[in-house]
């Protein structure tokens, strides 16, 4: 479905890695009335964790999800590089600049439809939510 990945041996990190590679929604904390987390929002924060503990599988995962996600999957990905290598994320962000794959995105309980390109460009611009930083 989204090519061969080496799995890193930490089964958490791989789960949280299909997760993402598989996500269509962009949501950095709770949605809606509940402020429920999502599944990919759970796996993003493990991939966070993971590049504490391990961090040269975490990179490898990233870097997979980065050419073989989703286009949610690859944003997750690149705003994942932010916290550990601002200069990779840069690099991300602007290959993504040119892609017109859709995703959809949630703030609070406000969802919203985007491309990889509006994203990319408002990332690279320095805009980000309040709920990313988590």
């Amino acid at each position: 479905m989204f090519g061969m990945r080496k799995k890193s041996g930490d089964p958490e990190l791989d789960a949280a890695v299909r997760e993402l590679a598989g996500a269509d929604t962009v949501a950095f904390g709770g949605v809606g009335f509940a402020g429920t987390l999502l599944p990919a929002t759970e796996a993003y924060r493990r991939v966070g964790e993971a590049f504490a503990q391990r961090p040269r599988q975490a990179r490898e995962q990233v870097d997979w999800l980065l050419r073989h996600g989703s286009p949610a999957g690859r944003a997750y990905a690149a705003t994942l590089l932010e916290q550990v290598d601002p200069a990779a994320a840069r690099a991300a962000w602007t290959a993504l600049v040119d892609d017109d794959a859709e995703f959809t995105t949630f703030a609070g309980c406000t969802m919203g439809t985007t491309t990889l390109r509006g994203y990319a460009a408002d990332r690279l611009a320095g805009n980000r939510t309040d709920d990313d930083a988590r």
